[in-house]
């Protein structure tokens, strides 16, 4: 386990680039002209950045990206 101080402007930052992270991967996902090996893989990281964005965000804004039932793995 590793941790990290962030100031308030950094933890705000790092929330905008999970976002856009995560938004990007989800149109990934749904992209049905990707080999589903790679949407599988894409669906695997994505777990790992939700769980990051998980511990910075506001649960109402955590069901935004939530994706069970919406990945056919």
């Amino acid at each position: 386990m590793m941790g990290m101080l962030f100031n308030e402007k950094e933890c705000k930052e790092l929330n905008y680039v999970l976002r856009r992270e995560l938004d990007e991967m989800l149109l990934d996902m749904s992209d049905k002209r990707l080999d589903q090996d790679i949407r599988n893989a894409i669906a695997l990281r994505y777990k790992t950045v939700f769980r990051m964005y998980a511990r910075l965000a506001a649960p109402k804004e955590l069901s935004k990206y939530a994706i069970r039932g919406r990945i056919s793995e």
